[in-house]
């Protein structure tokens, strides 16, 4: 039998509420789909690494993590990026590099329809 994980944090709910909400409003899947992500528990939640998202982002591409950004490897272009968190040697490098750390709730405000967004995991 599978228990249903229930998130304690309100921060984390309201979040998962507002994508999707947002999702319904504006009939794209992309907030639906990052909500989905937000709701497993925190062991399968995504835990990325710099070098994952050199090798698979291009200059000025907007990269959304279900999770948290970690440090680890270098990032030789400017990207944007929206994560749940963000460790601080990760979030220096990508704004040494010229990028921007974003919130999901900051990237849902700038670009409501999703629109030109990669989701990384």
């Amino acid at each position: 039998m599978v228990r249903k994980v229930t998130k304690t944090n309100p921060n984390l709910t309201k979040l998962i509420g507002t994508l999707k909400k947002q999702s319904n409003i504006e009939n794209v899947a992309i907030w639906k789909n990052i909500a989905k992500r937000l709701e497993r528990s925190t062991r399968r939640q995504a835990e990325v690494n710099l070098s994952t998202i050199n090798r698979n982002s291009d200059d000025d591409e907007t990269i959304i993590i279900a999770g948290k950004v970690l440090g680890s490897g270098e990032i030789s272009h400017k990207v944007t990026v929206a994560a749940l968190s963000f460790s601080e040697s990760a979030q220096k490098k990508i704004e040494n590099a010229g990028g921007k750390c974003l919130d999901i709730d900051a990237l849902l405000e700038e670009n409501p329809k999703g629109s030109n967004v990669k989701i990384l995991e």
